[in-house]
């Protein structure tokens, strides 16, 4: 791919995070809105997320999250894509020393802070069950075949529909494990009680490369919004198209 051509995906992907980011502000009004039984003050998405997380205790939201945390600098460590996060609720910073993370806190970082954070707030201490849930089984989920919200697997298939062995280096370099299905596919781990699985199917005589996306059958148990959920398919989706 052409610079010209990196930088016009790079800024696709940046305005479609900002459009997500304020989609979900908004859900987050509306349900706070409903929630009221008298009037507060309230702040809205990522400050929001904020004050919940600093809200809760660390025991909790680290066996909640599959978290760890220093109590010197009172700060969160997760690993999201193989790559740790340190969250640091009293300076309301998320920073990493890995190369790889500049791709999530700043090109990805629309969809992947308010998800870590709502993730970090929410997560419960039930392991995934392996069992695969197409995206429309999730709550909410038809909003991944509409509009802005649909996936851009198509992108994935159209450039690994003749390379596997590409497609699964690309899911290891992001913390991925290979799974046996397809004739390709991975399971990332955007977050780690989160698992999402890609399936490719390669391109022959008969019919066109196609990829796939599963959810753990958990994962609304994890996840807040069906929104945040939404991010998270978007990340893994954007990732695998890199």
């Amino acid at each position: 791919m052409t610079g010209h051509g990196s930088g016009k995906n790079e800024e696709r992907d940046r305005l479609r995070g900002h459009r997500v980011k304020q989609h979900i502000e908004h859900r987050i009004r509306k349900e706070d809105r409903k929630a009221e039984l008298v009037p507060i003050k309230t702040v809205w998405g990522e400050a929001k997320a904020w004050e919940t997380l600093a809200g809760l205790r660390p025991k909790d939201v680290c066996a909640g999250a599959m978290a760890d945390y220093d109590e010197a600098s009172r700060a969160y460590s997760v690993r999201s894509f193989g790559i740790d996060f340190i969250i640091s609720p009293d300076a309301r910073t998320i920073t990493s020393s890995d190369p790889r993370s500049g791709l999530f806190l700043d090109r990805y970082k629309d969809f992947f802070r308010l998800s870590i954070l709502y993730y970090l707030a929410s997560a419960k201490d039930i392991p995934a069950t392996g069992r695969l849930i197409r995206p429309l089984d999730v709550k909410g989920g038809q909003r991944f075949f509409s509009g802005t919200h649909v996936l851009p697997l198509d992108q994935i298939a159209e450039r690994f529909g003749r390379d596997k062995v590409s497609f699964v280096a690309l899911g290891l370099k992001f913390g991925a494990e290979i799974a046996a299905f397809g004739d390709a596919a991975v399971r990332l781990y955007p977050l780690p009680r989160v698992p999402v699985t890609i399936i490719l199917y390669l391109h022959d005589d008969e019919y066109p490369s196609r990829v796939t996306l599963f959810f753990d059958s958990t994962v609304d148990f994890q996840l807040p919004l069906s929104d945040i959920v939404w991010s998270v398919a978007m990340m893994a989706s954007l990732v695998m198209g890199e």
